[in-house]
């Protein structure tokens, strides 16, 4: 009997094991079906870079990489989701008046956006310097790899500029980008100090005691001031200055020569002469040598640009590689929005790209659905916030009722992006009513119909119902009005 039970209870054992395993393989089953749907609130108070349990999509984890008395540099980093690194990542610059951001060149592709001030950019293009002088709401791309340097031009304003980072060349994938100065001396110390002295010394053919006047003269850091009043600057810049007049001691090309290969030296030595000159404010390069003009892209301001949608509750504006070619190497887009108070941009889906954006001035709300019909995140935003929302997930923004909702982003394809908006005059449910989509909601055709014709207004909407319904009983618009959206986000 005793051998009997034991079998009995080993039996039982058995099955509750096999039971448990079955439920496990079940969960993981769905888990790997739902994807990001089935992490639930669990991983929305958990998330990296989403302290508080703020929500999934806000990205709060960020980094200050530099600091120095005439400015900074803070970076946020992008959501790692199960392991894969975030293609992008946020940058935000500061710097004081008359200052400089000294020549380097980064592992990642960037795309400036003037936030305030003003600002002279200089990039090597085709091997050539080129300069823009960039206001607010200008963006400027700048390749990876590609040597710059930033200017604040302004008298007495701060520069504010905001970039995105794609790591998609950089030497770790995901990771924060790595600067390599050109310029530069004790702190930061330039890319040209891994270099043996006396290989150096050759390569530039100056002295050994001409090679350390410029080496070691610079301690600011990479951000510092251009005017004379710091007490450290005047040495940096007569170092330059002497290594400039060095440069300028080129030899005479035969006007019939056509060896390429002597050309491009010396087109190379007229970079590196332009790039000091433009650091000692000697004028425009394309001024000085007819060769060097380069024909670069032009800067684009958002600003100045007309909205690809607008109507009595904001507007929008998208930027793709057909409206500014220097997103085609990128492969990124632009765009900005502006609600009024109270307004609504209606829920939609990206179907062709990953959205990131900053909030630049209001507040209000980001909401986010799950595949499966479940709120991803309902969280409060204001200004300097940063949010990510990953492709295909439905998503609105919500201005609040005191004051207008601005923001500004970036999407991970130049090509035009057409949002598909569920909700709205010209949304998915508008042009896919009928028979079948009734069905799907376990309606009659004319129940539909009320419920997708009720709302008059398209992209962005009023959240008030009064608010609507006083502007329908002003003007009553036509039931075959035409929405007309010209280009970009909403085309």
């Amino acid at each position: 009997m005793v051998s009997t039970m034991g079998a009995r209870a080993a039996s039982a054992i058995l099955a509750l094991l096999l039971l448990s395993s079955w439920s496990l393989m079940a969960v993981m089953a769905y888990q790997g079906r739902s994807g990001m749907e089935g992490r639930g609130k669990r991983d929305e108070e958990e998330a990296p870079g989403s302290p508080e349990g703020r929500g999934l999509f806000i990205l709060s984890r960020s980094k200050k990489v530099l600091k120095t008395d005439s400015g900074e540099v803070r970076l946020v980093m992008g959501y790692r989701y199960r392991g894969n690194p975030s293609p992008m990542h946020i940058g935000f610059i500061t710097m004081e008046p008359n200052t400089l951001y000294i020549p380097q060149y980064i592992d990642a592709s960037l795309i400036l956006f003037v936030r305030t001030g003003e600002a002279k950019v200089g990039y090597i293009h085709k091997n050539k310097l080129v300069e823009k002088r960039l206001k607010s709401g200008h963006i400027n791309a700048i390749p990876a790899g590609s040597s710059f340097y930033v200017v604040n031009s302004g008298k007495s304003e701060r520069l504010h500029i905001i970039c995105s980072i794609d790591t998609l060349e950089s030497i770790e994938y995901g990771a924060f980008p790595q600067s390599f100065y050109i310029g530069g001396g004790v702190l930061p110390r330039s890319v040209l100090s891994g270099f043996d002295a006396s290989t150096l010394s050759a390569a530039l053919n100056v002295s050994s005691d001409q090679l350390e006047m410029i080496m070691k003269s610079q301690r600011g850091g990479p951000i510092i001031r251009l005017n004379s009043e710091a007490a450290d600057q005047p040495d940096y810049l007569s170092s330059i200055k002497k290594l400039q007049e060095r440069m300028t001691q080129e030899e005479e090309i035969d006007s019939d020569d056509d060896d390429e290969a002597k050309q491009e030296e010396l087109d190379d030595l007229w970079t590196w002469r332009c790039l000091l000159n433009s650091l000692l404010g000697k004028g425009d390069c394309r001024v000085q040598r007819k060769r060097g003009l380069v024909h670069s892209p032009e800067s684009y301001n958002l600003y100045d640009t007309k909205p690809s949608y607008q109507n009595d509750y904001g507007y929008s504006i998208a930027i793709d590689k057909h409206d500014y070619s220097a997103l085609r190497h990128s492969n990124l887009g632009v765009y900005l929005v502006n609600l009024e108070a109270g307004a609504m941009l209606s829920p939609h889906v990206n179907p062709t790209a990953t959205e990131y954006g900053i909030v630049l001035r209001g507040s209000g709300t980001i909401q986010v659905a799950f595949p499966n019909g479940t709120a991803a995140m309902n969280a409060e935003v204001s200004e300097g916030d940063v949010f990510w929302i990953p492709r295909y997930f439905p998503f609105c923004q919500i201005a609040s009722n005191g004051a207008p909702l601005e923001f500004f982003g970036f999407t991970t394809s130049a090509r035009k992006n057409r949002p598909q908006f569920l909700v709205g005059a010209s949304s998915l449910l508008h042009s896919m009513r009928g028979p079948e989509l009734a069905a799907a909601f376990g309606v009659s055709e004319e129940q539909l119909e009320r419920l997708v014709k009720a709302q008059r207004e398209a992209v962005i909407l009023p959240t008030s119902p009064h608010r609507g319904m006083e502007e329908n009983g002003k003007e009553k618009r036509k039931a075959d009005q035409v929405l007309v959206m010209k280009r970009g986000l909403f085309a």
